[in-house]
């Protein structure tokens, strides 16, 4: 196969009699003050690669964005759009990034691994000197973007992984992504009807588990946002907008729920949640990328986003949101996502 046509030839995500499993071999590097894995904290030296169209990726810049990251670790926005072989850079002048001057995520991980046999995933941390990918492990990214970058967090940082809430975070977040955060996906790329059904009826079980724990309780663990909201909130922005339709997690929208379409709003309307979300991007990604579940392209006019901004009343149940700290400042210009104020169905 010619360069070209690999760069056409789109991905393949569903294998027909099978239920979908995914690989979570990622390069397992830390950033860590001690530079236990040869990375050591330091401000301006790496580039978040994280598109705004995927839910693992948009952890990340939430994370980053509620901390106050931005001056010490450079933000990289490949378009939403992909082919098989990697996320690309179209966004930017020239489809080059800026930074890394490299126009394929790809060219990072195999300056890192040459043929590099794995998927081209985002989050990808890049180290701006050598050009290598770091580490893509989405869970551990924000993990230690909470706990080794305390240097350079901005003045009234948030506390998104306390001590004492650890093991509780870390319990709920596993469930989450077992069912909800992966769960879509396993529905949506199920190879048999047998594993759709199995995956359908675990996110909804889950989902119903959820308004349940949400009733009484702003939050998810604590009185404050903690990683384990970050973590539920991804999933939850592109429910209605895909994962309702495009994945046939269709017992009922996000928007059907009251506890989680008002604590989903909340986040929203909450400094570095919303302001991270470009649902045309996210709509772009999954109904064209996916082209063995929707060949035709076609993307979806709606729904309407403009139902985020509603009021969400979940403040009478107290919490608050940055705990001691502060919200976050305007996003950085060249950062901003389209404001929902203008959209149209």
């Amino acid at each position: 196969m010619s360069d070209v046509e690999a760069e056409a030839t789109p991905g393949s995500y569903v294998t027909p009699g099978q239920e979908y499993t995914r690989d979570t071999n990622y390069i397992e590097d830390r950033i860590t003050r001690d530079a236990v894995d040869g990375w050591p904290v330091e401000a301006g030296r790496y580039r978040l690669v994280a598109a705004r169209a995927c839910p693992w990726a948009n952890r990340s810049v939430i994370s980053r964005r509620l901390l106050g990251l931005e001056d010490a670790i450079s933000l990289g926005l490949p378009g939403p759009t992909h082919d098989a072989r990697s996320w690309t850079f179209d966004l930017d002048p020239g489809g080059v990034d800026p930074v890394l001057g490299i126009e394929r995520l790809q060219e990072a991980f195999f300056k890192r691994t040459p043929d590099y046999p794995r998927g081209i995933t985002v989050p990808a941390i890049v180290d701006v000197p050598s050009g290598k990918v770091v580490t893509n492990n989405f869970p551990q990214i924000t993990l230690d973007f909470a706990t080794e970058w305390e240097e350079f967090f901005r003045d009234g940082a948030p506390d998104l992984y306390p001590d004492a809430l650890r093991d509780e975070i870390d319990d709920v977040a596993e469930v989450i992504f077992r069912d909800v955060n992966n769960g879509v996906y396993r529905a949506g790329f199920a190879g048999s009807q047998g594993s759709y059904e199995r995956a359908y009826t675990r996110l909804f079980d889950r989902l119903d588990w959820l308004e349940e724990r949400l009733a009484d309780q702003r939050y998810l663990v604590g009185d404050t946002i903690t990683e384990a909201d970050i973590r539920l909130f991804t999933t939850l922005a592109r429910f209605d907008a895909v994962y309702h339709g495009h994945f046939k997690c269709n017992r009922n929208k996000l928007s059907e729920m009251p506890v989680l379409w008002a604590y989903a709003r909340d986040l929203f309307q909450t400094p570095g949640f919303g302001d991270t979300i470009d649902f045309e991007q996210i709509k772009k990604h999954y109904y064209i990328v996916h082209s063995d579940i929707n060949p035709t392209g076609i993307v979806p006019a709606g729904p309407d986003p403009r139902g985020w901004l509603a009021p969400h009343d979940r403040d009478e149940l107290g919490g608050r949101p940055f705990g001691d700290g502060t919200p976050p400042g305007e996003p950085r210009p060249g950062e901003e996502v389209p404001s929902l104020t203008a959209a149209r169905v």
